[in-house]
């Protein structure tokens, strides 16, 4: 068995969602010091519907898949759906991920998360 899935390697060499949203939503940034991965999370939403997200990722192939999965589950969603995606689920959507590179799921979890939190965060100072 191949370690990454034909997903995993189409998402590292083709990533979608790429690049920053300058008057974002909701920004979140999350890092990992042990194996170096950073990611940063843009959320465009309008009527609690994203309807743009954009990462930038330095790091490992899984995390850039990872990244790209993760804003490919959350685009054109309703908030409260996004609010629930897992690392699991990025995993699953990515046909898996070795053991030692689950890792990158939860950050692109924690990511979307933060980006989530930044955004009602900032919702609730607009009151």
């Amino acid at each position: 068995m191949a370690l990454y899935s034909e997903k995993v390697m189409d998402h590292f060499r083709n990533p979608r969602n790429v690049g920053v949203i300058e008057d974002a939503d909701g920004i979140g940034e999350v890092g990992n010091a042990k194996c170096g991965d950073i990611m940063k999370m843009y959320l465009k939403i309008e009527n609690e519907i994203i309807t743009d997200v954009k990462f930038e990722t330095f790091g490992c192939g899984s995390a850039i898949a990872s990244s790209s999965m993760a804003t490919e589950l959350i685009k054109g969603r309703p908030v409260s759906e996004a609010m629930q995606l897992t690392n699991k689920a990025v995993a699953e959507a990515l046909d898996g991920l070795p053991d030692y590179k689950m890792h990158c799921s939860v950050l692109a979890e924690e990511a979307i998360q933060n980006a989530l939190d930044d955004y009602y965060r900032k919702k609730e100072k607009e009151k």
